[in-house]
């Protein structure tokens, strides 16, 4: 099955966590030459099947043909194989721009925020904290690029390691300057120091100074995280996997509450992503019960999260309409997760229906106009609208 572009009835629409797959050579292309011998590579096992090779290792999760699938978003053969290679598997718009924007045009999307694909594979695996940074730099410089002439359609979100907080700080005030919206880190770090830590301060101070948003985005983890709750499975294992992914990305928001960091930065833009958004009602009133039996002299996680959170919900889903005006309109987007096979393809019709079940203010806020808000775009309808013209 090949994907199929079906055009959304809705205008004003912005894509908030759409992804691109980089090109297989981008960090020997892009790392600083001191670098480039532990660059991220493809390369190709003795059996034919290319894996990761991450900082001059064999990725022990990237391999045996799975970076063949990455863009098999609509595809019913997600088998591996010697013959499916990555870069001979690139979905129209994912590893070029002209494309991309065209893609948008025909889905009548105004714009679509980017982030990696590759990039979501190897910091499990990597605990060396100055390579990390420089993987991160290069990604960066390039997704820059690879957005610069879009006019604003599309949108480079910046990604950025825990390893190193004011590493990261630096990186950021460099990407932003290039032309990144925001940015994103993992659902775990190496350190194991949760992400609200006063550890980690020095970013969130940065992403103030800047006015920029910050996101959790769920990446590959590693199985070392469970160690002492339960063994990992290893058959079975993608399916379960994603599933796990939301409760890590669940820790690292509430960290944010337990641990005061919203209130120590109130101008700090805090996102979640890829992991559903029906169930962040519950968490909320959890949070809150806390905070009232406990007689915590705090504010409610709810009032917080309306304050300075938002989260992204994924088309088809059928319980998150019914909660965000309940949550509140304006901390939620969406996103099509273009081209990755783990949502689905068909997400003009699911994201349809999800629109039909909300009132028009709240339907215009969740298509366009928060993400439009938050990462500061400006009217990228006007601009679409011009280059057309």
């Amino acid at each position: 099955m090949t994907y199929a572009i079906k055009r959304f009835a809705f205008d004003g629409t912005i894509d908030a966590d759409g992804h691109v797959l980089e090109p297989p050579d981008l960090w020997e292309n892009y790392l600083e030459a001191r670098y480039r011998e532990r660059a991220l590579r493809i390369r190709v096992d003795d059996e034919g099947y290319e894996y990761l090779d991450i900082g001059g290792r064999p990725s022990a999760r990237s391999n045996k043909g799975s970076l063949g699938l990455l863009g098999a978003m609509g595809e019913d053969d997600l088998r591996p194989s010697p013959e499916r290679r990555y870069a001979d598997n690139i979905p129209y718009g994912a590893c070029d721009a002209a494309e991309r924007v065209a893609l948008l045009d025909a889905e009548n999307l105004d714009a679509s925020l980017l982030y990696p694909t590759l990039g979501l594979l190897w910091e499990c695996e990597l605990d060396d904290a100055e390579l990390s940074l420089a993987y991160v730099r290069a990604y960066n410089r390039r997704i820059a690029d690879f957005c610069r002439d879009s006019g604003g359609r599309l949108v480079p979100i910046a990604q950025l390691t825990l390893l190193d907080p004011a590493g990261s700080a630096v990186e950021l005030e460099r990407a932003v300057k290039d032309g990144c919206k925001g940015a994103w880190v993992n659902p775990f770090n190496h350190h194991r120091v949760i992400h609200g830590d006063e550890r980690h301060d020095v970013l969130f101070a940065k992403c103030v100074e800047l006015d920029v948003p910050l996101a959790i985005h769920p990446t590959f983890t590693p199985h070392a995280a469970a160690a002492g709750i339960f063994d990992w499975p290893r058959r079975g294992q993608p399916w379960g996997e994603a599933i796990w992914l939301r409760a890590l990305s669940q820790q690292a928001l509430i960290s944010f509450f337990s641990l005061g960091t919203l209130e120590r930065f109130p101008a700090l833009r805090l996102g979640v992503l890829e992991v559903g958004a029906g169930w962040i009602g519950a968490l909320l009133d959890r949070l809150d019960a806390y905070t009232s039996s406990l007689h915590a002299k705090r504010a409610p996680a709810t009032e917080l999260f309306r304050r300075q959170c938002f989260i992204s919900s994924d088309p088809d889903e059928t319980a998150a309409p019914l909660i965000v005006d309940h949550v509140g309109a304006d901390c939620f987007v969406w996103a099509t997760d273009y081209p990755h096979p783990d949502h689905p393809h068909t997400w003009v019709d699911d994201l349809t229906r999800y629109a039909a079940r909300l009132a028009p203010a709240t339907r215009a806020k969740v298509l366009g106009e928060n993400v439009r808000r938050i990462y500061g775009l400006g009217d990228v309808a006007a601009a679409r609208a011009g280059a057309a013209g």
